[in-house]
């Protein structure tokens, strides 16, 4: 059982506060309902293609999903600009 004030959006929040970052340099990448807040919060919510419509709504950008190497996908997009 996770403490009630434990998420995917505090861990997050933790780590920027930790090294001194902005949200708005934080790529998050999510496929399931426990992502959802952790998706807003980011400077760039991205969902996996195989996540439910539920979870794509919150996202700012869909990737492939985890079969068709979704997170690379992501990353070359984002990070290595191809």
């Amino acid at each position: 059982m996770n403490h009630r004030i434990a998420s995917k959006e505090t861990a997050v929040d933790f780590l920027i506060k930790r090294f001194g970052i902005e949200r708005s340099q934080v790529i998050d990448i999510g496929d399931n309902y426990n992502d959802i807040d952790m998706l807003k919060y980011a400077g760039l919510g991205i969902a996996m293609g195989n996540a439910s419509d539920e979870v794509k709504k919150h996202a700012d950008f869909v990737t492939s999903t985890n079969d068709e190497d979704g997170v690379a996908c992501a990353l070359k997009k984002f990070i290595f600009d191809e």
